[in-house]
């Protein structure tokens, strides 16, 4: 996989939640720079083998 597309929401209650497209990869952050950081640790949990995870991260705000 070259690159995972993460949608990312205003949260109503606060912060911003991403979801990654094609993948069953959630998370959360109070700020958007907290929000970047829970993806990149999302994205090494859910591919554990350094291979397969993608080589570009975007998020589009939607």
């Amino acid at each position: 996989m070259t690159e995972l597309v993460f949608l990312v929401e205003e949260d109503p209650e606060g912060g911003f939640t991403a979801r990654g497209g094609g993948e069953s990869i959630f998370t959360q952050g109070e700020t958007l720079d907290a929000l970047r950081e829970n993806v990149r640790d999302a994205v090494l949990c859910h591919f554990e083998r350094p291979e397969a995870r993608p080589k570009v991260l975007r998020l589009e705000r939607i």
